[in-house]
């Protein structure tokens, strides 16, 4: 009898495998035989999936996003006050642990190939828009304002809406920071510097 495959089950070990490849490697060596080698497959077999190497960096940028979107949904369903949401919403673009930190690694890889690379445009146009709203929605949260619907909306607080542009700054440049000088950024001095800079939203400014 033919042996069955689970071709999203594979397609995503092929994503994890990637993503190991440019954490490790780089976004260049993101190759479709150094991708079959490491996963034990063919490259005949990988090609079954993606037929380049730019249909497989496609889908592990998309499969990444996808997963830490899902984390942040889990905590906006979940039964929190408001500032812990907030927080734990935030930490997921942090690399606060190994596999946040390839997340943070890949995203950021990605994100840089997109600006060259036709291939990744949506990346590259979903990527701000996407991220800020993820802030918007924290700072709402940590507010215990209304969060905004759709991405793109704006929060009905200027203030607030010019603190979520503030802080998505900020999650970037921390997140950029402490992967690149991981010694000078233990986990315990992301939190604070995430803690103090949430800290900050609270007087209400003018």
């Amino acid at each position: 009898m033919p042996k069955l495959v689970d071709h999203d089950q594979r397609r995503a070990e092929l994503a994890r495998v990637a993503w190991d490849v440019i954490s490790r490697d780089g976004i260049e060596g993101v190759t479709v035989r150094k991708i079959a080698e490491q996963a034990n497959v063919s490259v005949g077999g990988l090609r079954h999936y993606f037929d380049s190497q730019r249909g497989l960096l496609l889908f592990a940028a998309k499969a990444m996003a996808d997963k830490v979107t899902a984390r942040i949904a889990e905590h906006l369903r979940g039964d929190l006050p408001g500032r812990d949401r907030a927080r734990l919403m935030l930490e997921e673009l942090l690399p606060l642990d190994a596999d946040r930190r390839v997340d943070v690694e890949v995203w950021l890889a990605c994100l840089m190939r997109s600006r060259f690379d036709e291939s990744l445009g949506e990346l590259h146009a979903a990527g701000l828009p996407g991220e800020r709203h993820i802030c918007r929605l924290a700072v709402a949260h940590f507010c215990g304002q209304p969060p905004p619907e759709h991405i793109g909306d704006p929060l009905d607080n200027a203030h607030l809406d010019r603190q979520a542009r503030r802080l998505h700054t900020f999650i970037n440049g921390l997140s950029l920071q402490a992967v690149m000088y991981p010694r000078d950024f233990p986990v315990e001095e992301i939190r604070r510097l995430l803690h103090d800079e949430l800290a900050a939203l609270l007087p209400e400014g003018p």
